[in-house]
Order: structure tokens, then sequence, then C-alpha cells
């Protein structure tokens, strides 16, 4: 029997190529596009652990409810609007297909989360508040949101969305800490392939970020590119300790062996 873990792998990294060399003919702002596919990548990983292991211990609803916002703030602008589009053809329709995939994905784990296995749910683990962090980001969001869009309404949703999802994963680690330091595989993948996500748009927005147009609250400085590279460089900052116990956990015992976190991590 093939490995499930094995098989989501490969059919995203072949979408990935696919996609990057013969839909966007190798244009760098693909780059965006293969972070959509990523991000919908980690929502599969734990799409397959709750299928397959019959739980979903491990798998933070609090983290899911962000990310579900985050997506849903992306989508209200990028459906009809070219603001925040990848140049290339995948803008036209794939990138925002990927994204309602992941929205899709995200809400189908929240059932299985908090109805269908709702059993095996850390519900007294999974406590972190997210209100101030959703209310935070909306708030920076309408003070530094760019005009891409030329609709400030839509605009700052867009960067709402950007920031809610670079402190989602915050609930998510939180959870880690409760559970002992012993992290389900298919967790330890699913934040992993996150931040490989955040790093790829992070990496198109570097170059991207000066031609970010806003209304500046000072002259001559374009603040809403700095802004956006704050929140990549937040989500990454925040899985700097994991990435480092995540590296070494694959290289030493393989994709399927369970992350065991050191006891400084534990709450």
């Amino acid at each position: 029997m093939q490995d499930p873990l094995v098989i989501v792998y490969a059919v995203f990294a072949t979408v990935a190529v696919l996609v990057f060399y013969f839909l966007a003919e190798g244009e760098f702002s693909a780059v965006l596009t293969l972070s959509a596919i990523c991000e919908c990548l980690a929502f599969c990983l734990l799409g397959v652990q709750a299928l397959s292991t019959g739980s979903v211990h491990g798998i933070s609803a609090k983290s899911l409810q962000m990310e579900a916002i985050a997506l849903a703030c992306r989508l209200s602008g990028t459906t009809w609007l070219e603001g925040y589009l990848p140049n290339d053809m995948s803008g036209d329709f794939f990138y925002q297909i990927v994204d309602a995939l992941a929205l899709v994905m995200v809400l189908w784990l929240l059932h299985r989360v908090l109805v269908v296995q709702r059993r095996t749910y850390d519900a007294e683990d999974d406590c972190l508040p997210v209100a101030p962090f959703a209310v935070g980001s909306l708030v920076l969001a309408c003070l530094f949101h760019a005009d891409l869009d030329d609709r400030p309404l839509f605009d700052t949703l867009w960067m709402t969305g950007l920031f809610v999802g670079a402190v989602a994963v915050v609930p998510q680690l939180w959870l880690m800490t409760r559970n002992k330091a012993n992290v389900p595989p298919m967790m330890s993948h699913f934040v992993a392939v996150m931040a490989i996500s955040r790093l790829l748009s992070g990496t198109y927005m570097w170059h991207a970020h000066k031609e970010i147009t806003c209304e500046p609250w000072i002259a001559g400085v374009e603040h809403a590119g700095w802004a956006i590279l704050a929140g990549h460089a937040v989500h990454l900052i925040l899985l700097g300790d994991f990435a480092y116990y995540y590296v070494k956990n694959v290289a030493t015992k393989g994709l399927r062996a369970p992350l065991e976190l050191p006891q400084t991590w534990v709450v």
C-alpha cells in the first residue's frame, strides 16, 4: 500500500511544476501561485491525518478559524479585482481556484474537528484567545493597507488576511506546547509546509515591495510594502525554533516519525 503522505506530496509537486512551467511559462510572479499551492497542500496534510488516523489530535481549531478568515479576506478581492494577483496566466483563474479549494478544506477540517471527530479534539488545550489577533490585524490593516485595488475596503481586507495569516500559526504552536512536546507527523508537516508557503510569497514581495503603492503617512515612504514584508517576517520568526527541530527530526527519523520537541517548549 502506498504511503498517503508521499502520494499527497507527489501530486502537489506535479501540479506545481506543471503550473509553473506550462501555465505561467516560468514567470517570476507565479511564485505567488506556488505559495497558494503549498498552503492548500498544508491543509490537505491535515485532512490526511484526520482520515487516516481517525483522530484530530494536535489540530488547533483556533488556528483553522484564523486561516479561514485570512483566506476569505484574500478571496474577497482577488475573485474580481486584479491588484494582488500574479501577473502571469495563473492569476487569471488558477490562483483563485487554489485559494477557494484551501478555504473549502479549512471549513471541512473545522467540521471534522468540532463535530465529526470532536472526541479526539484537544479542546481543553486549544485555549489561546484569537479575537485579539484578529482585531489587531484589522486595525493594522486599516492603518497600513496598500492601494493596488484602488478600493480602500478591499485593500484593507486583503491586508487583514495577510496579517491574520501571519499569526494564525500561534494557536497551533500553543497547542503543540501543551501536548507534552509530542507532535503528530502530519501536524509537523503542516506547519513546515505553511512556512514554505510564506517563504515563497515573502520572496516575491521582497522583489515587488517597492512597487506596492499606498497613501503614505510620511511623504515619500511607501509603508504598505514594508508592512507586507513585516507580516511575512513575523510568521517566519515565530517558526524559527520549530524549523530547526523539524528538519533535524526528518533528517534523523524520516517523514513518518512524530516530532519530539524539547521540554523547553512545554507549557
